[in-house]
């Protein structure tokens, strides 16, 4: 295992990794509140997209976690982004209704017959009570509706992240969007179509969460370096924590170079850090509350 450098902000992922549904993991409480005590900037980035932001907010209240302004950063807040970026208005969103309160104007895809040539891209979330035959047949017209010989950009197909699978409150394994996802891309082949995602563990989205981190060379420190003939920045004295090796530590946090830490709760399988073709973590531990055990006895 390399040496860890000397982690001075820590991005946290929520489910799985502090709770799992309404319960929190062992101690992860109290771990926060030290952490918070020994004044190590905290973000938390969550992939949950089932709930909009506010609702996130207020059952981490209800569990007990202290969330303070600005430290809450959710697949759904990067989804409004894109969206305002790419001038989107009319998008079909596979959806939650808790999920629709962060997209006020938007169609929830419960609510509308409308014809699909009306709509301007697929938004897709966690969303089991909408992930039904019609409704995702609906998504794969919308997307064909563009015609074919224009030399317009094709309807954008966004998710606000891959997973393939979330550990839900039964304590059971179940379907992230991941899988419906691909089948949309896998239908609309003659397209050459690739989802966008916009969650974890995407570059842009830790690059959003690290811009808010203090302007202080005592937290940031980046290395930049040159890549392929392009400027980069090493964030290595930043660490991400969650329980999904590909979900919450592969792509962007490896890219940036981020301390990736795996803990073995929430949608954690066996053998997860050697699985092959995945970038083994930097550390792994039981749960959170070891990681911060341990991280505060290395400050000491």
């Amino acid at each position: 295992m390399p040496c860890r450098p000397a982690i001075r902000a820590l991005l946290i992922d929520l489910s799985g990794t502090l709770h799992i549904g309404s319960e929190q993991t062992p101690s992860a409480v109290r771990s926060l509140q030290r952490l918070r005590e020994a004044k190590i900037p905290i973000r938390f980035c969550s992939n949950t997209s089932k709930e909009s932001t506010y609702d996130l907010r207020e059952r981490l209240k209800s569990i007990g976690f202290d969330v303070h302004d600005g430290e809450l950063w959710t697949s759904l807040g990067a989804l409004k982004a894109m969206m305002e970026v790419k001038g989107l208005r009319r998008p079909y969103c596979l959806l939650s209704k808790s999920a629709m309160k962060e997209l006020p104007g938007c169609v929830y895809a419960g609510d509308t017959d409308e014809h699909h040539e009306n709509f301007d891209s697929v938004v897709v979330g966690l969303a089991p009570e909408v992930f039904t035959y019609d409704r995702l047949t609906k998504a794969f017209r919308t997307l064909l509706s563009s015609d074919e010989s224009s030399t317009s950009m094709p309807k954008p197909l966004i998710t606000t992240h891959r997973a393939r699978y979330v550990r839900t409150s039964d304590g059971e394994l179940s379907l992230g969007p991941g899988p419906f996802v691909v089948a949309l891309e896998n239908a609309t082949a003659s397209r050459n179509l690739q989802a966008i995602s916009v969650g974890k563990p995407s570059r842009e989205f830790f690059e959003r969460v690290l811009a808010t981190l203090p302007d202080d060379p005592l937290y940031s420190a980046p290395d930049s370096k040159s890549v392929g003939g392009e400027s980069s920045i090493s964030w290595r004295d930043v660490a991400v924590i969650g329980d999904d090796i590909e979900a919450d530590l592969g792509e962007g946090a490896h890219e940036l170079g981020l301390w990736r830490v795996l803990v073995k709760t929430g949608k954690y399988q066996r053998g997860d850090e050697q699985r092959e073709g995945v970038l083994p973590p930097n550390e792994v531990y039981d749960c959170f509350t070891t990681f911060v055990e341990n991280l505060l006895e290395d400050r000491r």
